[in-house]
């Protein structure tokens, strides 16, 4: 099939853009792969340090065999992570069985964003990925590595891995997930009983229960937000093993997998004859298939900073005007929630990713030769692993959709396009995820009420005070002002305004929660308060226009621009619950726009 013009145009002018960064980046990993496999620079020393701990290893880690560092995410407060824990066992085993060795390189910090969502830990969420990249640059510094294996899921450690796996280019890799948990209370029904509590209407009682019962046992989250989207982008982008991603945690197929990424780990080496480093993978059209894959599956906004920080990583100058050109190519192809009423467990009984990869192969909307861990092309990802007679094999899926409803061909989807738009006007730049938006609500068209926190517009709605069609302004909740955090805890009580018959949008120079869904919110603004962006000038009663039609976002009150900016004391933002020590990443933060990555 061929390739879609504006999916061409679109990596034309992304390869143009990353000319000089890219040729850099390349030349930097050229210069660290012809030195060789790595552990054969170090000294007798070096090696005895490093192996001291192996036991029967210790002649293979001596000889010439592959070693695998496997830097790893676990930890059991995030119930995404838990079943890392026994990752590293399984892949030494099948490394070992395979002829060569493993060793855990390192841990990352992975934090939870539904544990700190409305919380001062969220103001180190974003933060968090770059602090994951760095850590995973520590880990893989002992240089004794010929592959790694990178465990994580959730909403910042991908990112944060990618980030680091750039860097180390040079070096082969491959991500291995956990897989979502079992589906439990219904997420259409567990956000009625958000909305039912922020009304008054139930007790804390039964909002607990119902949590608990959403969230209730190892594996992701089920609702189509950050963490699940990261999954998706690793097999869109080529970085899992085919299928990998929505495998139920404790299944032996789970296990098969993971033992299989170390036996592939290996096979890709320099040592050998398929050497496939990340520099390799992570090119330019391996972003563009990914941005496909967001727009198609109606992914988390978050991938809109991500994946410009993962870019860059890569020497890949992302912009959000390609998001947008892609978005309206690309058709609307499943409908998860909050887009829809499934989960991820009917997304992937219904055909699932390797579908939608083929579906869009066949539109022309994917690159299809771009390199990945699994050799062959994209086209490997549209089969489905099985286990048969304990061995795992990969076949050609149902080639159909089994449930309509929840997935969709490209040729009949539930929206032509993918539902991302860029705003831009005298307010700044932002983008607004419309996909799970009524088209009559797609623009907004009322008085301003400005408030500076979050709590703030919780006290508010609490005293009544939303009364009247209202556009919800929330400043200096960028990274260089207190970090960025997800604003999600607001959607409830906007859901409420809105399903009470007033028009209402938010505005912000902060993050919503990947899982946002059906209030229009115009979101990343850019430049933010703090950094002198015009959100600092509005006030109260102010006239703005939030348009997903036109791609505006406007203040239309005569004479709003020419105030002077407002300030805020944001020290109470800057200490306490480790925010602290965090001070050096606000100074140093770039703007949502190019990824608010202290890194790249």
């Amino acid at each position: 099939m061929e390739l879609n013009d504006t999916v061409a145009k679109v990596t034309a002018a992304i390869v143009a853009r990353s000319t000089q960064a890219r040729a850099q980046y390349r030349d930097r990993m050229a210069r660290q792969r012809d030195e060789g496999p790595r552990r054969a620079h170090l000294t007798c020393g070096n090696q005895a340090h490093a192996y001291a701990a192996m036991g029967d290893d210790k002649a293979a880690l001596t000889g010439s065999a592959g070693n695998i560092g496997i830097v790893t995410a676990y930890n059991d407060m995030l119930s995404a992570h838990q079943p890392f824990a026994l990752y590293p066992d399984l892949i030494k085993g099948a490394a070992r069985a395979a002829g060569g060795t493993a060793q855990v390189a390192g841990g990352v910090p992975a934090m939870c964003d539904g544990v700190t969502q409305g919380q001062s830990g969220m103001e180190l969420s974003l933060f968090s990925r770059d602090v994951i990249a760095l850590a995973t640059g520590v880990a893989l510094s002992h240089n004794t590595f010929d592959a790694a294996l990178y465990l994580g899921v959730c909403d910042k450690i991908v990112p944060g891995l990618i980030m680091a796996a750039a860097t180390f280019g040079h070096v082969p890799a491959i991500f291995v997930p956990a897989g979502p948990m079992t589906s439990g209370l219904p997420n259409d029904q567990k956000a009625k009983v958000r909305q039912q509590f922020a009304a008054g209407e139930i007790g804390r009682d039964k909002l607990m229960e119902a949590e608990m019962a959403s969230y209730h046992g190892p594996g992701t989250c089920t609702f189509y937000g950050t963490a699940n989207t990261n999954q998706m982008l690793m097999e869109f982008m080529g970085l899992h093993l085919p299928g990998a991603a929505f495998i139920n945690p404790g299944t032996p197929l789970r296990d098969a997998l993971t033992e299989e990424a170390a036996r592939r780990a290996l096979a890709i080496t320099a040592l050998g004859n398929a050497y496939t480093p990340v520099c390799d993978v992570l090119d330019e059209r391996a972003f563009v298939n990914g941005i496909v894959g967001l727009m198609a599956t109606g992914g988390s906004t978050n991938l809109l900073i991500h994946l410009l920080a993962m870019g860059r990583a890569a020497g890949v100058i992302l912009d959000w005007a390609d998001f947008e050109a892609l978005s309206d190519a690309t058709p609307l192809m499943a409908r998860v929630y909050p887009n829809g009423l499934a989960d991820v467990n009917h997304f992937h009984a219904a055909g699932g990713l390797g579908f939608m990869i083929g579906e869009l192969l066949d539109a022309g909307l994917l690159h299809p030769d771009t390199r990945t861990v699994m050799g062959g092309g994209l086209a490997a990802y549209t089969q489905e692993p099985k286990l048969k007679d304990g061995a795992l094999v990969w076949e050609d899926g149902a080639g159909t959709t089994l449930n309509d409803k929840v997935l969709r061909p490209a040729r009949d989807p539930f929206q032509p396009t993918g539902g991302t738009k860029r705003l831009a006007g005298n307010l700044g730049t932002g983008v607004m995820k419309v996909s799970a938006v009524a088209p009559e609500r797609h623009v907004i068209e009322a008085r301003a009420r400005v408030f500076e926190d979050q709590a703030e517009v919780k006290a508010a709605y609490k005293a009544g005070a939303f009364t009247e069609d209202t556009v919800v302004v929330v400043r200096f909740q960028g990274p260089q002002a207190n970090g960025m955090p997800e604003l999600h805890s607001l959607t409830p009580i906007l859901a409420v305004l809105q399903d009470r018959g007033l028009k209402v949008a938010l505005v912000t120079d902060g993050r919503m929660s990947g899982a946002s869904g059906k209030v229009p919110s115009a979101i990343h603004v850019s430049p933010e308060a703090v950094a002198g962006g015009a959100l600092a000038r509005l006030r109260d009663g102010d006239l703005v226009r939030v348009d997903a039609v036109a791609g505006t976002l406007d203040v239309l009150t005569a004479g709003a621009l020419d105030r002077p900016l407002a300030t805020r004391d944001l020290s109470d933002y800057h200490w306490g619950n480790g925010r602290e020590m965090f001070g050096a990443f606000r100074a140093r933060a770039g703007s949502a726009e190019t990824g608010a990555s202290v890194i790249f």
